[in-house]
């Protein structure tokens, strides 16, 4: 595939631009409702915190022009699961006036999709000081997470997602975008390990609906008990194995003065004695891993060329991203041997 293909093009199509007096307008028609908004940050969607007298909040989500109606209609459906399972917080679906699960907003000769879901109270993970507890409270509300969407299944399960690691060869179409010969050895190394040991290797793992991107943005923690308490944006969900939803949250948790494990196996210790994992499936931990940080990194490096530099994805990604690299050679450093070796002894396989 070359750069122009279609999961590329979902990820580089930039959010719409609605003024916000058309998406008040809309959702007090829609959904009865009507309050302050407040822009929050997306890297596709054009999203808001409304808060609503007296005291409800809500997240109202304008969904890109770029992105397929079965992906938002995956979205909806997994959530409205998961509020009946109830294994987990996550966000719930709010339906319009008619019932329906979605509304439409027209602008520019273009319908947009209007989703709105409730606003789940917390801290942002990302704003916490992590230490091993809670990198094992993660883990374990992650397993409970992937629990309860064990068994679900939609007609939208595979969307064309760049993030999505099974697509991890396609970063080589805009590897010219990393213009650190450094950096670009790197990531390459990483993509060449993953084509060599991961690939032939996907299919005989442990397939189904996960959330996809659980980095600290996207989990919630009571400051107070320092625990989780839920989960947010289910918008990079697809059916993929089971082992990446541990994978991208290990990739996040990047110890700043210790060995490049100290958080994540206290993370995979959580998810294993909830949702044990299997040895093939901790066998290729070390490499996707490395491939969600590739994927950070190739990303990131797209962006900085792609995105003007007043793009506010572009600043936040610039923020929690800086780390990324000096991350992956730590990982390179410990080498996968010695990465197995930790994770085998603490889980007692």
């Amino acid at each position: 595939m070359t750069p122009t293909n279609t999961a590329l093009s979902v990820v580089s199509a930039e959010p719409p631009q609605i003024p916000v007096a058309e998406i008040e307008r809309a959702v007090e028609q829609q959904f009865s409702l009507q309050g302050d908004l407040s822009p929050l940050v997306s890297e596709r969607d054009q999203n808001f915190h409304l808060k609503v007298d007296p005291g409800a909040e809500y997240v109202v989500k304008v969904a890109s022009a770029a992105e397929p109606t079965s992906a938002s209609d995956f979205q909806t459906a997994a959530l409205s699961h998961l509020e009946k399972v109830r294994t987990v917080s996550a966000p719930r679906v709010v339906r319009t006036l008619e019932g329906r699960s979605s509304g439409s907003i027209e602008h520019d000769d273009t319908t947009y999709r209007l989703r709105l879901v409730s606003y789940l109270a917390g801290e942002l993970l990302t704003s916490a000081a992590v230490d091993p507890d809670l990198a094992r409270d993660f883990g374990v509300q992650l397993a409970s997470l992937d629990i309860g969407l064990q068994g679900f299944s939609h007609e939208g399960e595979t969307p064309d997602l760049l993030w999505d690691l099974q697509r991890a060869a396609e970063l080589r179409d805009i590897l010219g975008c990393i213009n650190d010969p450094t950096v670009l050895e790197g990531v390459t190394r990483v993509i060449d390990d993953f084509d060599k040991l991961v690939s032939p290797k996907l299919r005989s793992l442990r397939m189904q609906v996960i959330h996809g991107d659980a980095n600290p943005d996207n989990v919630l923690i009571d400051p107070s008990s320092r625990r989780v308490t839920g989960f947010i944006d289910f918008g990079d969900m697809v059916r993929a194995p089971l082992v990446f939803d541990v994978a991208i949250a290990a990739s996040y948790l990047r110890a700043a003065d210790a060995g490049a494990l100290e958080l994540i196996t206290p993370l995979v210790e959580g998810y294993h004695a909830k949702n044990p994992l299997q040895a093939s499936e901790l066998a290729l931990l070390f490499d996707l891993v490395r491939a969600r940080l590739a994927t950070t990194i190739t990303l990131l490096y797209w962006r900085l060329a792609a995105r003007d530099h007043d793009d506010p994805y572009r600043q936040k990604t610039l923020d929690r991203e800086a780390g990324a690299y000096a991350f992956l050679t730590a990982l390179d450093a410990l080498g996968r041997a010695d990465f197995l070796r930790t994770l085998r002894l603490r889980l007692r396989l």
